[in-house]
């Protein structure tokens, strides 16, 4: 396998749990540059949240300039929420902070609901997002108890399959343009069941035509370029 890291490289990252996309591209970057022995440009094309895992597109050198491109790419996730609780980050970044009931919630409203979810749409990020507000991530302000106000965006669900039902746990697949927040479609779901739900796990699958099938964990980098060079 032959790297020009400077003309650029395309690399298709399976992120690990826990793993901020920060963290990834600081990674790649740290272990490119103990090879190179020199500072490279490095950045990806969509960011995940730590608590999710899959696919990241990262990139190198010149083909950074791609990153506008892949960005509007649409985006393929599988998950898992779970009903009856939320909580502020719409995820398990934090804990629970409201429990509802769930016993009125059939099988047929979760199928029938998630069809309506189908089309253009307004949504709300979640408060406790990366979107910059002046300067500063929506976290930071959300993190000292600030009170910020996050404008809603339009975003497009192309598909949402209900792909196992084990109350209180819903398996999902969804297909949606970029900059979709499916923890806020978790939250949404769950208001509109007039009841709460929380993202247990998500991962991303596909970028585009890219797909996790063919990622790698950031952390056979180091492995590889030491049999390179």
């Amino acid at each position: 396998m032959i790297f020009d890291f400077e003309k650029g490289e395309l690399l298709l990252i399976d992120k690990p749990l826990d793993w901020t996309s920060f963290d990834v591209v600081n990674y790649i970057r740290k272990t490119i540059t103990k090879y190179l022995k020199h500072p490279i440009k490095v950045g990806h094309a969509g960011t995940l949240d730590p608590k999710a895992t899959g696919l990241l597109i990262v990139l190198t050198g010149k083909k950074t300039k791609l990153m506008n491109e892949l960005l509007n790419l649409n985006k393929e996730y599988t998950g898992t929420m779970k009903l009856g609780e939320t909580t502020p980050s719409y995820d398990r970044e934090l804990p629970v902070n409201n429990y509802y009931p769930i016993d009125h919630i059939t099988y047929q409203d979760i199928y029938n609901l998630a069809k309506k979810f189908i089309g253009r749409q307004e949504q709300y990020p979640p408060v406790y997002s990366a979107i910059r507000i002046e300067g500063k991530r929506a976290y930071e302000y959300a993190r000292e108890n600030k009170d910020v106000v996050i404008n809603p965006r339009f975003v497009t669900i192309h598909e949402f399959e209900i792909t196992n039902i084990e109350l209180p746990f819903i398996d999902f697949r969804l297909c949606t343009s970029s900059g979709t927040y499916i923890r806020s479609i978790v939250r949404d779901f769950g208001f509109l069941l007039e009841s709460g739900a929380v993202l247990e796990n998500l991962r991303r699958t596909k970028i585009g035509d890219y797909s996790v099938n063919d990622a790698n964990d950031p952390r056979l980098l180091d492995n590889l370029l030491e049999q390179y060079f």
